[in-house]
């Protein structure tokens, strides 16, 4: 039976990808990150997680509630809107259950150190072997091949081999890494590409694929001009702090309240900004007329800088960013709490409210707008198992006996 007939018991969720079923067997934040925007998207995803292991994430704060009812919100922002199953795949009924939830599902995703799933009897060969069109997403540190493949990872392994690390931070001082977890979020924002690529490709060949995402490869194409700089003129990216290699002025600058981020370096938008600040006679200043002359580090840093400094002194993040922000790029470096508050943020839709333990909490909504799809619903992330016999029985068609027998043999 087709997976897309599968899933109505599921409480399947409305969106463009309804009748889209996939077993997600990834913990933390590199996978569930990827299957929580199929969700959001309207997929029906099925979390597996070990019965007696389940992802770690659960233990990361903040938390919602008190004693046997506390829920973290870290695990319900990257696993809402999920089905919750246990499987031990250690065991062979556990096995023999993914194996059939296979046959029903559209996409799989994990993201073990590769070798895991080989090891455990359901590599992708086998899995295809049930289900031709099953897209197999695989989410690692350094990927399927290569010679450093079977490398454990986490996200600043992806941060220190992908280049990103050795470029950021302040010039003179030690690398800082990036300060969220860019390594695991890219390779989940690449592999849900990839997976709906392979998954366009299942629907119109009958013949599903593997999709190989690795953090490295995913972090070096975040390094932006670093690549070329070196291949081309053996030019090596180094810390910069708040600046740009070759563009300038572009970068945060100090006012009032705070720091705003200001690039107005074309001529254009130096002109519009001399003459925005009461002295347009600066844009035809000797020594900085030019964007030309004003990409020279000494002018920008002796001439240019001072220029803004002055001016953006007498003024705060909003009183700068309403008297310029629509005309030049010029905009307030908020903290979080100011970005969580902002009524264009609210506008988008992009803080959403998720019930975690009883309450309504908010965190980042979905940041795909689809002009003909209503706005996504939110639901809790599931406890360990909370659904074993909701998915065992709508889709295997598992009785009440059957499932108190896997539970008391440590299966689910």
């Amino acid at each position: 039976m087709n997976a897309k007939n599968d899933t109505k018991g599921l409480g399947e969720r409305s969106g463009p990808l309804q009748g889209v079923t996939i077993l997600d067997i990834t913990r933390v934040v590199a996978g569930p990150f990827c299957s929580m925007l199929f969700a959001d998207l309207g997929a029906t995803v099925i979390k597996v997680e070990h019965p007696g292991d389940p992802d770690y994430a659960r233990t990361f704060p903040p938390f919602v509630g008190d004693g046997d009812d506390q829920f973290s919100a870290f695990f319900t922002q990257f696993n809402r809107n999920k089905r919750g199953i246990t499987l031990n795949l250690k065991s062979e009924d556990g096995k023999a259950l993914l194996k059939k939830l296979v046959a029903k599902a559209d996409i799989l995703v994990e993201n073990f150190r590769p070798g895991t799933m080989d090891k455990l009897g359901l590599s992708y060969e086998t899995l295809r072997e049930i289900n031709p069109k099953l897209v197999y997403t695989a989410i690692s540190g350094f990927g399927r091949t290569g010679p450093n493949s079977s490398r454990p990872a986490y996200d600043n392994t992806g941060q220190a081999v992908g280049g990103l690390w050795s470029m950021n931070g302040y010039p003179d001082l030690p690398p800082v890494r990036v300060g969220t977890i860019i390594g695991d979020l890219a390779a989940s924002l690449y592999a849900a590409i990839g997976t709906l690529a392979a998954l366009r490709e299942a629907e119109r060949n009958g013949k599903g694929q593997v999709v190989d995402v690795s953090q490295q490869d995913s972090v070096l194409t975040l390094t932006e001009n670093a690549v070329v700089r070196y291949t081309v003129e053996k030019d090596v990216a180094t810390p910069l702090g708040n600046d740009h290699p070759f563009v300038r002025p572009y970068g945060q600058f100090p006012c009032k309240d705070g720091y705003v981020f200001f690039g107005g370096y074309t001529d254009k938008f130096w002109a519009i900004t001399c003459a925005l600040f009461g002295e347009p006679e600066m844009a035809r200043a000797p020594g900085i007329e030019t964007m030309e002359k004003r990409f020279d580090p000494v002018v920008a840093e002796t001439k240019v800088k001072p220029l803004l400094e002055r001016w953006f002194s007498n003024y705060t993040k909003a009183e700068l960013e309403e008297m310029a922000g629509d005309q030049v790029p010029l905009s307030a470096i908020k903290t979080i709490p100011e970005v969580v508050e902002d009524p264009h943020i609210a506008a988008r839709n992009m803080i959403v409210n998720v019930p975690v333990a009883g309450k309504l909490i908010g965190m980042f909504g979905l940041p795909i707008k689809l002009s003909d799809t209503d706005q996504s619903t939110f639901e809790k992330a599931p406890s360990p198992g909370e659904h074993n016999a909701e998915v065992l029985a709508s889709l295997l068609g598992v009785t009440s006996d059957e499932l108190d027998r896997l539970k008391a043999s440590g299966a689910i």
